[in-house]
């Protein structure tokens, strides 16, 4: 058996390193692609692109590593099976079951490595990918800015610039819609203006030259003023454009800057408050039905209350107010408590489910690769990308629904897992009464 278990381990190492390497490929083309307009001609340095490409195809990883498996796992199993070296193996009483062994074990393995890299090397790559965004934004100012297409890295704000120049730094054609005012829109048209940072980096300077003022009333839009000016400038803070200010000691908040002990201890603190708060809304409930009671002094509509060792009696209608009050802000510092539990927990599941997924697809792969038999390649590489888009729905509706706190990020997390490892079952047992009628 073990000169069985390397010969379909060597298998499978081939197709898998080759399926790995092409979804890499893929997923680097298809980012470079897509900011290769935001980094060619910007004055941006070949080693800094490439450097920043490197950083971020580490999150690649995790993604190419499940689906390489899935791919590869087919491949072998779908080989063995048009060779008849599977029917071989049956004559010989393997079953099936034993004849996955060894690329379980493997995927086993490779779910260790992969839940390592995620909590070790993609934290760190992320954040200092995010750390070299806001270097390349503080030295090209322009940089968050995309020509012919409205933007809106200032929050409140909608920028609209039909050509940037890299040399001069020059904006043109410059139009900036203004929602940060509840009782007016206001439209910025200018032909030209200049972005720039202070020498802190804590405020961004946004001069526009020769335009015009469109403010509008928001109520009955019938109150409207125009002004047109030959310099105007806009002061934003550099936290609004989208980037941090910091990259050297820049603190890490982002859940994908954080390791999944990071992530655990920090749902722990939002665990906390909540029971916190939970603990302060049954106090406020129960000082509320004491409420509704007469109080001991024996006057009607007050209640007597300890207070630093004595007593005194508190009006029931303003104790009342006071007590809706303090319930109005538990209730929301409730939600918004719960809301950050269920992300922090939500992406804690998420690193272990994902890493998991290697171990998910090779026990999926193996029967579908003896059903994809007559099919040959193509066939298998569809039904594969058919289950990984499958389980992707399945995993994003999960992390969905934690982060809404409709279901626990346990179960919602690990759903996926355990519909996929349910299939893998039912096939597996399937095969091996339609076909593999011994075991051993």
């Amino acid at each position: 058996m073990k000169l069985i278990d390397r010969y379909i381990l060597k298998s499978h190492v081939g197709p898998f390193v080759f399926a790995f390497g092409t979804l890499l490929f893929v997923l680097i083309l298809q980012f470079f692609t897509t900011f290769a307009d935001r980094f060619i001609g910007k004055g941006i340095g070949f080693s800094t692109i490439a450097e920043l490409i490197l950083l971020q195809s580490a999150w690649m990883v995790g993604l190419a590593a499940p689906m390489a498996t899935l791919v590869a796992v087919v491949m072998t199993y779908g080989s063995l099976t048009t060779t008849s070296e599977m029917t071989i193996f049956r004559a010989s009483g393997i079953s099936l079951y034993r004849l996955m062994l060894p690329v379980l074990c493997a995927a086993l393995l490779l779910s260790a490595l992969v839940e390592r890299f995620n909590n070790i090397i993609l934290p760190r790559a992320n954040y200092y990918a995010k750390s070299m965004m806001a270097d390349i934004a503080r030295s090209k100012p322009a940089f968050g800015l995309k020509e012919n297409a409205f933007s809106t890295l200032v929050d409140g704000y909608s920028i609209f610039v039909r050509n940037v120049d890299d040399v001069s730094k020059e904006l043109q054609g410059i139009v900036i819609y203004d929602t940060t005012s509840p009782k007016f829109s206001t439209m910025v048209t200018a032909e030209k203006g200049r972005v720039d940072f202070t020498d802190d980096y804590q405020y961004l300077f946004l001069t526009l030259y020769h335009g015009e003022i469109h403010q509008v009333s928001s109520a009955d839009h019938k109150s409207y003023r125009h002004i047109s000016f030959g310099k105007h400038r806009f002061v934003f803070e550099s936290t609004g454009f989208g980037f941090a200010r910091s990259s050297g000691k820049r603190v890490r908040t982002d859940d994908n800057e954080l390791s999944a002990d990071e992530l655990l201890a920090i749902g722990n603190e939002f665990k906390k408050r909540v029971l916190a708060t939970e603990t302060r809304m049954q106090e406020s409930d129960e000082t509320m039905k004491a409420l509704q009671k007469p109080g001991r002094s024996g006057k009607k509509g007050a209640l007597v209350i300890p207070y630093h060792g004595s007593k005194r009696a508190v009006d029931a209608s303003d104790q009342g107010d006071h007590s809706l009050t303090n319930v109005d802000g538990e209730m929301k510092s409730l939600e918004a408590n719960k809301l950050m539990l269920n992300k922090y927990m939500a992406a804690y599941h998420k690193k272990y489910a994902l890493s998991f997924a290697c171990f998910v697809f090779a026990m999926v792969g193996a029967p579908l690769g003896v059903l994809a038999r007559r099919g040959g390649f193509g066939v298998g590489a569809a039904m594969s990308l058919v289950f990984f888009i499958f389980y992707w729905m399945l995993m994003i509706s999960g992390e969905k629904m934690a982060e809404r706190g409709l279901f626990d990020p346990l179960l919602s997390l690990w759903m996926a897992n355990i519909v996929m490892v349910g299939i893998g079952i039912v096939l597996v047992v399937n095969l091996t009464r339609a076909v593999f009628n011994t075991s051993r």
